[in-house]
């Protein structure tokens, strides 16, 4: 019957669904024997270190280890790291393993997952402890939005005292670190207890898979709320011997928004104590051997900053025109230049590279959108990054003086961006040397036939005769 080929490719195909759904799903044979949590809320970036010891209670081994994060961790989520660790304090090695995005589609109320993949699979039996990093962005809420130059900054964060995980955990702990000891109020989930700028949460005895039990604090909290809502950097190389570095910047006060009038006078006199939370500087951490600094805005340049160079790092402390309060923002440009040798080599292979930092210079700082063009000579073909995370790549043209054909321009686009992505990266191009004569002898070209026109020009007789 026809009806019999039909049935069987349907259960096929539900077995074959089935498979790939458990194949993706955490492996239920993992339990987690201790969990222990440090969230840093010292800065407005927020850095969770979490340490697991994981075992496999089954039989068959596993080579993964499932991460779970709430929607809200999720979408300001920035960094995720994790290492193997073995021995004990100074002991204690590190052994980095990979982390990536896990689409699973049964994690409920919108849970996402990340997996780490382990270097060896773990044997029934068999424990593993595993150190984590994980870094969000933009999750700590001002209360009040709105707050006078008198008044200092309280924020709320909002997280669970109860690990997420998809396992089941037998003992947890959390601890909270705030800026200051002024906390106004926080969620206590018995056991909890609070010492002087630290909140402890547990230890907690045995819970299911996906348990939550959410906590809100309300701190105060004064660090500089700085925020680059877009960065474009443009590296243009020359072959002739040098870089030049351009980086425009809009940046903005993120924290509670500023409401009255600014008064500068009280903002001189009463230093530390009005405008708490502003910022007047910033500090840009450039490389080595920096030439040509410069720093201006729409306005011109502006002279308020100060370069401190030595053979390992260069600083720019700067100040905008005016001190930064919430809701506050600036726009501005710096430029400097670097000497080729430093950041342009060679591969085995005869490629051409750069080897240059990515991210943000400026410390501290959250980038809301980052922008890198790197900007090859002209007649450089198959450019190709290496970048060590995931980044939008696309390349486009630009042409400069006495272009011709235009300059390949490898633009790279990151989001939500955070100073653990200052991280080297390399762009790969191929170079004919040749190429470098063209603008040299156009110019020469352009002497020679200017030269030739006024010569001809000279032995030219044109005045009237008479006939």
């Amino acid at each position: 019957m026809v009806m019999e080929p039909l049935l069987k490719i349907a259960v096929l195909f539900f077995f074959l669904h089935l498979s790939i759904l458990v194949n993706s799903s955490p492996s239920q044979h993992l339990q987690i024997i201790n969990a222990e949590r440090r969230i840093d809320l010292n800065s407005h970036i927020i850095k969770v270190y979490l340490t697991l010891k994981v075992e496999n209670s089954g039989t068959s081994p596993t080579s993964e280890v499932h991460l779970a994060f709430s929607p809200a961790e999720a979408e300001h989520l920035a960094v995720v790291k994790a290492a193997a660790t073995t021995g004990k304090r100074k002991k204690k090695t590190y052994v980095p393993l990979d982390v990536k995005s896990a689409e699973i589609p049964d994690g409920p109320n919108g849970t996402k997952f990340f997996v780490i993949t382990l270097l060896t699979p773990l044997s029934k039996g068999e424990s593993i402890t595993l150190e984590v990093l994980y870094i969000l962005t933009h999750s700590l809420e001002p209360f009040p939005v709105e707050i006078s130059q008198s008044e200092s900054q309280l924020v709320y964060f909002r997280d669970s005292a109860i690990l997420l995980s998809p396992y089941h955990v037998k003992e947890q702990t959390t601890f909270i670190k705030t800026p200051s000891a002024r906390v106004e109020s926080f969620t206590v989930v018995e056991p909890a207890k609070r010492a002087g700028s630290e909140l402890r949460y547990g230890p907690y005895g045995s819970h299911t898979p996906y348990s939550y039990s959410p906590v809100l604090v309300h701190f105060e909290n004064n660090n500089a709320f700085a925020v680059v809502e877009e960065l474009e950097r443009e590296i243009e190389i020359s072959h002739w011997g040098s870089i030049q570095i351009t980086e425009r910047y809009k940046l903005v006060h993120a924290g509670a928004r500023h409401k009255g009038v600014f008064s500068r006078v009280e903002y001189q006199t009463r230093s530390g104590v009005s405008g708490a939370s502003s910022f007047k500087s910033l500090l840009a951490k450039l490389p080595p051997r920096v030439h040509s600094v410069y720093y201006r805005d729409e306005i011109g340049n502006i002279s308020s900053s100060h370069l401190r160079t030595d053979f390992l790092k260069s600083e720019l402390e700067f100040e905008p025109r005016y001190p930064l309060f919430g809701g506050w923002k600036s726009t501005f440009l710096i430029g400097y230049g670097l000497p080729l040798q430093d950041f342009l080599f060679e591969s085995p292979d005869g490629r051409r590279y750069l080897n240059f930092t990515y991210g943000c210079p400026l410390a501290q700082t959250v980038v809301d959108k980052l922008i890198i063009k790197v900007v090859l000579p002209e007649g450089s073909k198959n450019p190709a990054a290496v970048i060590p995370f995931q980044v939008d790549q696309h390349l486009e043209t630009k042409y400069s003086y006495l272009d011709i054909v235009g300059r390949p321009v490898m633009v790279l686009e990151k989001r939500n961006v955070v100073p653990d992505h200052n991280i080297p990266f390399q762009v790969y191009y191929n170079f004919n040397p040749i190429f470098m004569l063209a603008e040299p002898l156009m110019l020469a070209s352009v002497f020679f036939l200017l030269f030739a026109a006024s010569v001809a020009y000279l032995h030219m007789d044109i005045s009237i005769r008479k006939s």
